[in-house]
């Protein structure tokens, strides 16, 4: 697929063997998700000139996709070295739609009055299992379960407060494995988006293509007896 011969998913299994790389998407910012997320949400669940939030814009892929689709975006990320990189990736594509991308806090969206986002497309760090700095303040990839948790709160909190009425709030969560064990960071991450009010509009199941999965660890998971892990989980949740 391309951007060109683009079709919506009509399902709930989602599966991107070809990351896409049109314009100036590139699959080199760790954990960046594959822009064909963004623009199936995008399309589903917003129209022309609408206002998106991408909190944790990383290497902007939402904003790349949200000015290419007509529509206006706000993006946040606590780490400077995102900023620039998604300006340059945002400011490389033509578009209709007005970006803005800031220097902030996902806990605590300041700038952003009560009432007044059409969507919410995201994809926080999965804990601290891809690390995107070494000592940043209010990095929440520099968190344990319990503080990244708590942390999530405030995100669910403020994704809520700053949603209009009837509109939606995707977000992406994977799971890891920890001495043996599943952390199910995804519905752990659902269950507090559904406490601050939300409700669950879709689970969606996405493959995974860029997983570990050499011959090394293939052959580890039948030695230890243990699955790897090839999916993440889109939910989308609605303000009611």
């Amino acid at each position: 697929m391309t951007e060109n011969n683009f079709n919506l998913e009509t399902n709930t299994i989602w599966s991107f063997p070809q990351r896409g790389n049109w314009l100036t998407h590139k699959g080199d910012y760790p954990g960046n998700w594959s822009p064909y997320v963004p623009r199936n949400i995008i399309l589903r669940y917003s129209k022309e000139n609408d206002l998106i939030l991408d909190q944790f814009v990383g290497s902007g892929t939402t904003l790349v996709e949200a000015k290419l689709l007509n529509r206006n975006a706000i993006g946040y990320d606590i780490n400077s070295n995102a900023i620039r990189i998604a300006n340059t990736r945002v400011s490389g594509v033509e578009g209709e739609g007005k970006i803005a991308i800031k220097e902030g806090n996902a806990e605590n969206l300041i700038d952003i009055k009560n009432n007044t986002i059409d969507l919410i497309c995201t994809h926080p760090p999965y804990a601290s299992i891809i690390k995107y700095s070494e000592d940043l303040k209010n990095d929440l990839s520099l968190l344990e379960l319990n503080d990244f948790y708590k942390a999530m709160n405030n995100v669910a909190s403020e994704s809520y407060r700053v949603l209009k009425p009837n509109k939606y709030c995707a977000v992406l969560m994977g799971d890891t494995r920890r001495n043996g064990y599943i952390v199910p960071l995804g519905f752990s991450v659902m269950n507090i988006f559904l406490k601050s009010g939300f409700k669950i509009k879709e689970i969606i199941i996405k493959q995974q293509h860029n997983c570990s999965s050499t011959k090394y660890w293939q052959e580890l998971s039948i030695k230890r007896n243990f699955y790897l892990i090839a999916h993440e989980y889109l939910f989308v949740f609605k303000k009611v």
